[in-house]
């Protein structure tokens, strides 16, 4: 899809609770038409930044336009123009997906015609037509966030806020979500706002991913951007027979190796263009007199950009359990 204009505007947007800075002068913009990923680890401030975006907490400094409304002084606009799936789920348990569906119908005042055929046509687009009579308690995770996105589809918003989409789900359940996002992407006109903290996740649907920790964005471009930025952008992994201190030093010392480290006596090999220099390697340690047992050539990844940029992995954290009324991301305590 075509990008065109600015979605999301946000300027130097900071929120606090008491002394601690949960987002911390923030600033980008975000495309039409465009899947925006917000990664991080949790308590980065994604879901803190989402509920600012959409109008739940007021920034503390800094400015947002949203459709082109302000969202301090325009909320009910920014609203009416947005969907917003939050990170804990929040269908009624006790309702059948159709009702669920008709209820959030109602709330937008969406007339009785029209939200009879938009319902039916979402629960086909989410694979969820033949369920949509059971109650939704007896829907597997997978299911229950696939009805929450269509859910928050209902009344065609221009933009959608997708907070830790897949948080919880099975690996299988988790790539159904990934390839509806995909497919709404490319036949609806709608640009997605995604936070994660799954790498995986971001690299798989995102166009431009902003990197946020510690309330602060550490870096922001296409995958590829983020990865070209990390000195060796690809890594090799020799089994070399015979492996001394000798040949890895002289390794280290060839002009297109950035760093090697050494693990379970096999020497990783950070390069550029890595597919290039792979012959010019082999070529080098034979040279020695030394045999390569195993060859492997991957490229970097985003949580190698991660981890160039804060010097730590990002965290794989259980989603934290949170009160139903009042959702994911408030903190509980000053900078949670």
């Amino acid at each position: 899809m075509t990008v065109s204009a600015n979605a999301i505007e946000v300027l130097d947007m900071t929120r606090r609770f008491g002394p601690v800075a949960a987002v911390d002068h923030v600033s980008f913009n975000v495309g039409e038409g465009e899947i925006f990923g917000f990664l991080g680890p949790n308590g980065a401030g994604k879901t803190t930044l989402i509920r600012m975006l959409t109008t739940l907490i007021r920034p503390s400094s800094g400015t947002a336009r949203i459709s082109g409304f302000d969202v301090v002084s325009r909320p009910d606009a920014v609203r009416r123009s947005i969907g917003v799936v939050p990170q804990a789920m929040t269908s009624d348990l006790d309702l059948t997906g159709h009702e669920n569906m008709d209820i959030y119908g109602r709330f937008y005042s969406i007339a009785a015609k029209t939200r009879k055929e938009r319902i039916c046509y979402l629960l086909d687009k989410v694979g969820l037509s033949d369920r949509a009579g059971n109650l939704v308690g007896t829907y597997s995770g997978g299911m229950r966030r696939r009805l929450e996105i269509a859910r928050g589809l209902l009344h065609q918003p221009k933009i959608l806020f997708l907070d830790e989409p897949s948080i919880g789900l099975d690996p299988q359940s988790r790539r159904v979500v990934w390839e509806f996002i995909r497919n709404l992407s490319r036949e609806e006109t709608i640009t997605i706002f995604l936070s994660t903290h799954y790498m995986e996740e971001a690299e798989a649907l995102c166009s431009r991913i902003a990197i946020i920790d510690s309330g602060k964005i550490i870096a922001m471009g296409t995958p590829d951007e983020l990865k070209s930025v990390v000195p060796g952008n690809d890594i090799i992994t020799l089994a070399v027979e015979n492996l001394t201190d000798t040949v890895a030093e002289n390794i280290r010392q060839l002009p297109f190796v950035h760093k090697i480290g050494i693990d379970d006596g096999k020497v990783i090999i950070y390069v550029d263009s890595g597919a290039r220099n792979l012959p010019l390697l082999i070529d080098e340690i034979r040279s020695m007199g030394r045999k390569v047992i195993s060859i492997s050539l991957q490229e970097q990844s985003l949580e190698d950009v991660f981890i160039h940029f804060t010097g730590k992995s990002i965290r794989k954290e259980e989603s934290r359990k949170v009160n139903f009324l009042i959702g994911a991301g408030i903190p509980r305590k000053p900078g949670r």
